[in-house]
């Protein structure tokens, strides 16, 4: 099949990318910075030469600069991408979405709501993959906190997956006919956020204040009580986060030069 995909150049796309070329597929990479196919979802741009002869569209599309952009691309730039795809005569809209976006009533959650809703009214037969908190994500936001010597983390329980294995899953749906549902993906364990933290402070050495972040009304009371979290997914990954952390960890110290500073500040302080 010719499958496109919106985003290709992200963290997610990248390895969707290549797991359907690993398929067989030919792949089109989408985004405003692909070399061969370069497309705009906030203006339109390109969308029309970049879906000619595509049976299958999967959009990794992202933008967490604000709300406001995140739904000019998403929302808005969801309604420019299926149009094109309808009139590219394409079979199968894959949207990558986050697992109970709909029940936490905050910004980019909220946005996410809206995109399933433009994909599910629009014209091209889908399937929404709804993914937990990538185990990438989590990494970047506790080593940037740990630059500060401090990790703002709230109540929450995840259930964090490393995107390696959401591509594999946001693959097999591409190959697949479209549901016109939903089919959500998971990590391996459930866990809770400020336990990560620590897991995380543990292995990569980094020297940080694990400090309690209040998250109040609905959306701290949904995240509490795990709507991040599925206890029957349709595809539970098989990596856990301190596996993969430990691989990521040892990545960095190889591929850092002599006397680079690969993160590792000392251990931890020990606060619970």
């Amino acid at each position: 099949m010719r499958i496109a995909i919106a985003g290709g150049t992200g963290t997610l796309g990248r390895q969707v990318a290549d797991e359907l070329r690993s398929r067989g597929h030919e792949v089109r990479v989408l985004s405003r910075r692909s070399p061969e196919y370069r497309v705009d979802l906030t203006t339109g741009d390109g969308l029309d030469e970049a879906l000619v002869g595509c049976d299958v569209v999967v959009d990794a599309s992202n933008n967490q600069t604000s709300t406001k952009d995140a739904a000019r691309t998403l929302v808005e730039g969801s309604r420019r991408l299926l149009a094109a795809e309808d009139a590219a005569g394409v079979r199968h809209h894959v949207c990558v979405s986050i697992v109970g976006c709909d029940q936490v009533p905050m910004g980019y959650f909220k946005v996410k709501t809206e995109q399933e809703g433009v994909v599910e009214a629009g014209p091209v037969p889908w399937t929404v993959v709804r993914a937990t908190q990538f185990h990438e994500l989590m990494d970047m936001v506790f080593t940037k906190g740990a630059r500060w010597r401090v990790l703002p983390v709230p109540r929450a329980r995840l259930q964090t997956v490393a995107s390696a294995d959401a591509a594999r899953a946001v693959a097999d749906v591409a190959e697949a006919a479209p549901r016109r549902g939903r089919v959500e993906v998971t990590g391996p364990e459930t866990v809770d956020a400020r336990a990560l933290a620590r897991r995380w402070r543990s292995i990569t050495g980094r020297r940080a204040l694990l400090l309690p972040l209040p998250l109040p009304g609905k959306a701290g009371r949904a995240l509490r009580a795990g709507v991040a979290t599925s206890e029957r997914p349709d595809v539970r990954g098989t990596v856990p986060f301190d596996d993969w952390l430990r691989d990521a960890v040892a990545t960095r110290s190889r591929t850092s030069g002599p006397g680079a500073d690969n993160g590792k500040r000392g251990s931890g302080d020990g606060t619970p």
